[in-house]
């Protein structure tokens, strides 16, 4: 049961990554017209998105060869988005410009984020 909870882990990690990565390199390199269909994008949030990608990428991996520096990866990318978070509500505080999906988006990333690492140590936990 581990197994499969380590290896769905890794799979879903690396799609929930790859979707991420496009999707913020499709904004901070204005591809496919995507800037466009965000509107009024926190470029800090865009770019902690793709430094966090890279974080689930990694992490996938980590996953995949059941690694336990895995939590340590995922810990970083929940971090990185808290700070990010709390920036966003800063921004809007101070009567920045965004969209209101972006505070959903955030909550949502940042929650997954906290299960894969709660999972991550987890896993790791029980390896002997």
């Amino acid at each position: 049961m581990k197994k499969i909870a380590t290896y769905a882990s890794a799979l879903i990690l690396l799609a929930f990554g790859m979707l991420t990565l496009f999707l913020s390199t499709s904004i901070i390199f204005d591809l496919f017209g995507i800037r466009a269909i965000e509107g009024n994008y926190v470029p800090l949030i865009v770019w902690a998105n793709f430094l966090a990608s890279m974080l689930y990428l990694i992490a996938a991996y980590g996953f995949f060869m059941e690694r336990k520096w895995t939590v340590y990866v995922l810990g970083t990318a929940y971090a990185l988005l808290v700070l990010a978070f709390i920036y966003l509500i800063l921004y809007i505080n101070n009567g920045g410009v965004y969209e209101k999906k972006t505070i959903g988006a955030m909550t949502f990333r940042t929650s997954l984020t906290l299960f894969f690492t709660l999972l991550a140590y987890y896993l790791g936990k029980k390896k002997k």
